[in-house]
């Protein structure tokens, strides 16, 4: 434990997926940003350097100033799961440990050279001291610190960190004691993920597409119980103590370079595993609900023995399990816990922020600060840009716009939206995690029930399936929605108010699944999913004023106090980040208006410019 005056210290996670970095000052944090955004390359797994740049230049610091840099794993644990793995199966999995065991020791065994490599091209002169957290004690850490507990409960879940797969611990004070743990091959994450495989999409990007996949499975079908019961029969059991177990018979990701034993799931399941440009099927979403349902299971057993351990009233989640909102909305009805604080960035981008406050609370010692609702600040811990820095790149780019001052954008664009038009939304900083929330989003009219098809189809060019999300003013939340808590970061579903629902045929559930999709179910369609439920965000004031009176600015004009909030980008880009990757964006799009700032374009006024010759990769 180290003591002294004023700590400034950096949190990496990178070398697998989504990196990110992140800076704390004396326990406050100041930024955070992932690299994808910054390169342009989906889910980058490269040194943050980007990243890293902009939260030294947003900190107003250079890396002399840093007391600490601190990474997300701890890359010797790792190797040995790796190792002790391979000799359990051995010699099944040979292959594969020899293609990963060549990577790590060239790549990864000696991450401290590497990263001090890194860190020297920055400032040769002012390597920090680095230090290393175990993955689970940094989503821990990113769950309870930002939240507003003193003391809670903290439950982490993703696929694999070094071992853990699953961890409870106590958060008190600055202090967080673990629990218990559940170590790999036994994990909820990568049973998910082995379904999101076998479903034909990809694994660590996939996971939310079988999630909004699932409601469109007939809840009363023979096929989602039949389903159902052969996962519980033949891949996992759980315990009463919540632990749980996978049957590695039938998964292949310990010793080989998939997820699943297709064979066995052929002939458990009846059902080949789909091929990424196969057309779903109604067996195919069926079987999304039966593990939809079985994950919801898993997750509340959990999360019952976690209460039981710490006896908390509050609970705080991370991990990429924790980005399933249906569960997350589960676990909120299941009254459990009294409060639950869900970490934005709760996938692996989120451990580079908890390895910061790891470091900050537990190594240097430095007081807690607990914050109302939390010390987040809506997440907007991105870069910003300047009125002046707009001009410049609309003219460098001939774009044709029109400058308003905010009190006449809002109602301008709110009466563009009202007539049908979609908007790219670009206000100060950008979100942290992978959720738009208002900063860098695509706007539209959440009352047009062909809404939801031509944002997937000609704006977002992805499947049709997949839902869209409103945001909502806190205000209101009760006229629509069934439950009214604050869901700032778009963590949780909840119902449609039955006063704004529509009713469903009797033999609705015997469609085909695009015939459900057009269906108007609501008084909202685009945002209302198949079981009428919708992943909502609560606009508050405080934290995001511009987008809030645009909200307002829209319930002035409709009488209805939401719009459809879907990410600023299109299927295979990360969410964009600057003024050019918003121009880009929007003149390969169907979008009708871009609004960055103050300034406003209308689609039909641009030329075509060098900065529309980008054509966009595939998911």
């Amino acid at each position: 434990m180290v003591k002294n005056e004023k700590k400034v210290v950096i949190g990496i996670s990178a070398f697998y997926h989504d990196s990110a970095a992140a800076i704390v000052v004396d326990g406050v944090i100041i930024a955070a940003a992932h690299e994808e955004r910054f390169t342009r390359i989906k889910h980058d797994p490269a040194f943050p350097r980007r990243a890293l740049a902009y939260c030294l230049t947003e900190a107003n610091l250079t890396l002399r100033d840093v007391s600490a840099v601190v990474f997300y794993d701890k890359p010797y644990l790792k190797f040995e799961r790796l190792l002790e793995t391979y000799l359990y199966y051995a010699p099944r999995g040979v292959r594969s440990f020899i293609s990963a065991a060549i990577v790590w020791i060239k790549e990864k065994f000696f991450l401290r050279s590497l990263l001090e490599k890194e860190l020297a091209e920055i400032d040769a002169a002012a390597v920090p001291s680095i230090l290393f957290t175990t993955h689970h004690l940094a989503h821990a850490a990113s769950a309870f610190y930002p939240s507003p507990y003193r003391t809670a409960a903290i439950v982490t879940l993703d696929g694999v960190g070094e071992w853990a797969t699953t961890s409870i611990s106590y958060g008190e004070g600055g202090h967080i004691t673990s629990k218990k743990e559940i170590h790999f091959p036994h994990s909820i994450g990568l049973l998910y993920s082995a379904f999101t495989y076998y479903l034909g999409f990809k694994v660590n990007s996939g996971e939310y597409k079988l999630m909004g996949l699932a409601p469109y499975g007939n809840p009363e079908s023979a096929a989602v119980t039949r389903y159902t019961n052969i996962i519980w029969d033949n891949l996992v059991v759980q315990h009463e103590d919540g632990s749980f177990a996978l049957n590695q018979t039938y998964f292949n990701y310990a010793t080989g370079s998939t997820m699943t034993n297709n064979v066995l799931w052929e002939r458990i399941f009846g059902l080949r595993r789909k091929e990424p440009d196969e057309a779903l099927t109604q067996a195919h979403c069926d079987l999304a609900l039966a593990i939809q349902n079985v994950t919801e299971t898993l997750v509340l057993g959990v999360i019952r023995y976690a209460q039981t351990t710490t006896g908390s009233e509050n609970l705080c989640l991370a991990g990429g399990v924790a980005l399933n909102c249906v569960a997350n909305n589960v676990i909120r009805k299941a009254g459990i816990f009294k409060n639950i604080w869900v970490q934005p960035a709760a996938g692996d981008a989120g451990g580079a922020l908890g390895a910061a406050l790891a470091a900050s609370y537990i190594y240097f010692d430095v007081p807690r600060i607990v914050e109302t609702p939390d010390s987040m600040r809506g997440a907007y811990l991105g870069p910003a840009y300047s009125g002046s820095e707009i001009e410049v790149a609309l003219k460098q780019h001939r774009a044709t716009y029109t400058r308003m001052p905010y009190t006449e954008l809002y109602p301008h664009v709110a009466k563009l939206i009202a007539h049908g038009n979609v908007i790219g939304w670009f206000q100060g900083r950008m979100e942290w995690g992978p959720r738009a929330l208002g900063g860098r989003s695509i706007l539209a009219d959440p009352r047009d029930p062909n809404m939801q098809k031509k944002l997937n189809l000609r704006v977002k060019m992805r499947e049709g399936f997949r839902p869209f999300a409103p945001s909502i003013l806190s205000e209101h939340v009760g006229e629509f929605f069934v439950e009214t808590s604050p869901s700032p970061y778009m963590l949780f579903v909840t119902d449609v108010a039955p006063k704004q629902r529509h009713t469903l045929p009797h033999d609705f559930h015997s469609w085909d699944l695009y015939t459900k999709l057009y269906f108007i179910r609501s008084t909202v369609p685009a945002v209302t999913h198949l079981d009428f439920s919708a992943r909502i965000q609560t606009v508050h004031k405080e934290t995001n004023i511009h987008y809030w009176n645009l909200i307002n600015a829209f319930y002035t004009e409709t009488g209805f106090p939401l719009l459809i909030n879907t990410s600023f980008n299109v299927r295979g880009e990360p969410i964009v980040s600057s003024p050019e990757d918003a121009l880009r964006c929007f003149m390969h799009t169907d979008m009708d208006y871009l609004c960055i700032g103050e300034y406003i374009l209308a689609k039909n006024e641009q030329m075509l410019t060098a900065i529309t010759q980008k054509t966009f990769a595939a998911d």
